[in-house]
């Protein structure tokens, strides 16, 4: 036969019931087993007088006996707010993910609101389906990270019925909103330039997919300081694409080989970086490399990663500060901040031209 649900002594000796998955115990059940008005129960939950300590005790015995929790639903809703943001980025495993996420976190806490977070995957119809379930549950604002090619139109509605909305890391496409990025193209202009100092004249560029506005915005910073500097750059010393290894390695090979090979190297991201470190590390002779992003354990590779460091932390605390500014009433055009990055320089970035 199948086991019966057991009833379990609460701390008053009284047994409890039995529990029924799925059923949260109400202010009902404690006023039952407390042997109170129902009206009693709610003053000792929202701690309003006119309840005798004895009595208050009782209803307290019978809350931890029940494992009672109040729903502050109905009374969030009243006030017209869920206490609740969602957040959308690419990938909530990327470490820059991660950071970003957790300051949004902290200052979403700070505010009295829940955090809801899902992964796009770099797919505008997997961003749509996120956003929208997130306003279908009434959260107050949304934080996105765009995914490349997103038309965000789909959101205008929802802004027009109250919903507030920042975008971070990426600018949104047709909608004003207000947006938070990093100073992209300056950068990869400054990491560029930093390589040039170095004595190095042939560069090469290993970048994210073309469409995606970072990846944009860095081939355009590394262009601008090879011309500056007024060095050619060759077609084969550029790649834009898909990070992973396996692309990231062919156009690495393709840059050094030939009568003209690159000497140096900046990175787009951190996973074109990771995957460039691995395939130099198979080489016989140095190159030097700059990386755009940062990343853990840097400091340990030998020589250390040279980096043009965002501050993904940064970006998240703008992103929710603004949100949260919005709903508390600012208002006024779309805004715009834009964060400086920082050259920090450990040794890779420093290999002279062999």
């Amino acid at each position: 036969m199948p086991s019966q649900p057991q009833a379990t002594p609460g701390t008053d000796g009284r047994a409890a019931p039995p529990r029924r998955y799925g059923h949260r115990p109400t202010m009902k059940d404690v006023a039952a087993r407390a042997g109170v008005a129902l009206k009693t129960v709610s003053r000792v939950v929202n701690g309003e007088p006119g309840v005798t300590a004895d009595t208050a005790e009782r209803v307290q015995d019978a809350i931890t006996a029940l494992g009672f929790r109040r729903n502050d639903s109905a009374r969030i809703l009243r006030k017209g707010r869920t206490a609740s943001v969602g957040l959308v980025l690419e990938d909530i495993a990327d470490p820059f993910s991660s950071a970003l996420s957790r300051a949004v976190e902290e200052v979403a806490r700070l505010h009295g609101s829940l955090l809801f977070t899902g992964s796009s995957d770099e797919d505008p119809a997997r961003e749509e389906e996120l956003a929208l379930a997130f306003c279908a549950r009434r959260v107050d604002g949304l934080v996105v990270v765009p995914a490349a090619g997103a038309d965000h139109r789909y959101l205008a509605p929802e802004v027009h019925a109250g919903i507030a909305a920042v975008f971070v890391d990426r600018p949104p496409a047709g909608l004003e909103a207000d947006t938070v990025l990093t100073a992209n193209a300056a950068g990869a202009r400054a990491g560029t330039a930093h390589l040039i100092r170095q004595g190095h004249r042939r560069i090469a560029f290993l970048g994210d997919s073309p469409g995606i506005h970072t990846a944009e915005e860095r081939l355009r910073g590394y262009r601008e300081a090879m011309a500056e500097a007024g060095l050619p750059v060759d077609p084969s010393w550029v790649s834009m694409g898909p990070t992973g290894p396996d692309r990231v390695g062919a156009a690495l090979a393709a840059a050094l080989a030939g009568p003209a090979p690159a000497t140096a190297l900046l990175t787009g991201n951190n996973r074109a970086t990771l995957a460039a470190v691995r395939r130099l590390r198979a080489l016989d002779r140095p190159v030097a490399l700059v990386g755009f992003d940062d990343l853990e354990f840097a400091d340990l590779l030998s020589p250390g990663l040279t980096v043009v460091a965002q501050d993904p932390a940064g970006l998240g605390r703008a992103a929710a500060r603004l949100l949260f500014s919005r709903l508390e009433g600012e208002t006024g055009p779309a805004r715009l901040v834009e964060l400086p990055t920082r050259l920090v320089v450990r040794g890779s970035g420093e290999v002279p031209p062999a």
